[in-house]
C-alpha cells in the first residue's frame, strides 16, 4: 500500500508541474498585457518600460523558472487590475466555487443513483426507457441553454429564486441543478450497466434464495459492488465540475473562480489567470489522488495490480 501511495503522489506532483507549464505557455501566446494596461496613445518607450518592470522582456524559460519558484512559495504575483495578491484573490473566490461544485455533485448523484438502479433492476421496461431517454436528453442539452431557460422560468417568470448572484441557499438552486443535470447522465449509465452485471451473479441469487428482502439485496449486495467504479466516476466528475463551473458561474454571475478567470482572461491579467488555473488544477489532482487511494483501499486488486 505504501508504494501505491508514493506512486500516486509522484503522479500528482508531475501533473501539477505540467499544468503550471501549459497555462504559463498558453497565456504568453494570448497577448501582451502591457498593451492592455496602458492607454492606446502610450509611446513605445512606455510600453517597453512597463514590460521591463513586469519582467515580460526576459526569455520565456527565465520567466517560467521565476514563476515556478515563486509559485512554490505561494506567490503568483500581484494582479495587474485589482492590485492585490493574485493567490489571495483566487482563494477568496474558492469557497463559492467549491460550494457550487459540491451542490451540483449532490444533485447529480441524487438523480443518477435512483434512476440507474431502477433502470438496471427493470431492464427493457418503461422505467428503463424513461431513464435512458432522460440520460440522453440531459447530456445533449447545452448547459448554458438550460441555465438560461431555468432562469427565465423560475427566476424571471415565477420569481421563486434570485436571477443571479450568491445570496443564500435559494440562489444556489438553479446553478446546482444545471451542474447536476450535466453530471447525472454519465453516472446513471454507469450504475445501470453495473446493476445489470451484478444482478445476474451467483451471490445475488443465493441472497434471494435465502429469503433476504429485495431492498437489502439491491442496496447491500448489488449496489455495494457497483459503488467501486462509481467512487472513481464521482471523483473524476467532481474534477470536471470544478473546471466546468466557468459557464455556469458566468451565466448566473456566481462570484467563484470561474467567473473571476473569465474576467482576468479578457484583461490579460496574467497573475490571476495563472493562480486560478493552477489552484483549480491542483485541487482536481488532489481529488483524483484521494479517489485513487479510496478505490485502492476498497479493492486490493487495484493497488497490487
Amino acid at each position: 500500500m505504501r508504494s501505491y501511495v508514493v506512486d500516486r503522489l509522484v503522479d500528482t506532483l508531475l501533473t501539477c508541474a505540467a499544468i503550471s507549464f501549459v497555462v504559463f505557455a498558453f497565456l504568453h501566446l494570448a497577448g501582451d498585457p502591457a498593451n492592455v494596461l496602458l492607454p492606446p496613445e502610450a509611446s513605445k518607450e512606455a510600453v517597453a518600460e512597463l514590460r521591463r518592470t513586469l519582467g515580460l522582456d526576459d526569455p520565456f524559460l527565465v520567466q517560467y523558472a521565476r514563476f515556478l519558484g515563486n509559485a512554490l512559495r505561494g506567490d503568483f504575483g500581484e494582479s495587474f487590475i485589482i492590485r492585490d495578491r493574485a493567490l489571495w484573490i483566487v482563494l477568496e473566490r474558492a469557497p463559492a466555487t467549491l460550494e457550487l461544485a459540491v451542490a451540483g455533485l449532490v444533485v447529480g448523484v441524487s438523480i443518477a443513483i435512483p434512476l440507474g438502479i431502477a433502470a438496471g433492476y427493470r431492464p427493457r421496461t418503461w422505467v428503463d426507457h424513461v431513464a435512458s431517454a432522460a440520460s440522453v436528453v440531459g447530456q445533449a442539452i447545452p448547459t448554458f441553454w438550460l441555465g438560461i431557460m431555468l432562469m427565465l422560468l423560475f427566476a424571471v417568470g415565477l420569481r421563486l429564486v434570485p436571477v443571479s448572484g450568491r445570496s443564500g441557499l435559494r440562489s444556489l438552486i438553479l446553478p446546482a441543478v444545471c451542474l447536476g443535470v450535466y453530471l447525472a447522465p454519465v453516472m446513471m449509465r454507469l450504475v445501470r450497466s453495473g446493476m445489470l452485471g451484478v444482478l445476474t451473479q451467483d451471490y445475488v441469487r443465493t441472497a434471494r434464495a435465502k429469503g433476504i428482502a429485495e431492498a437489502v439485496v439491491l442496496w447491500k449486495h448489488a449496489f455495494k459492488n457497483v459503488s467501486i467504479p462509481l467512487v472513481t466516476m464521482v471523483g473524476l466528475q467532481f474534477g470536471r465540475l470544478l473546471a466546468g463551473t466557468v459557464v455556469i458561474e458566468t451565466i448566473f454571475a456566481w462570484p467563484g473562480i470561474g467567473f473571476l478567470t473569465v474576467k482576468a482572461v479578457r484583461t490579460l491579467d496574467y497573475p490571476v489567470v495563472q493562480a486560478s488555473v493552477v489552484v483549480v488544477g491542483a485541487v482536481i489532482a488532489l481529488v483524483n489522488l484521494v479517489t485513487d487511494l479510496v478505490v485502492g483501499y476498497l479493492d486490493p486488486r487495484i493497488r497490487y495490480g
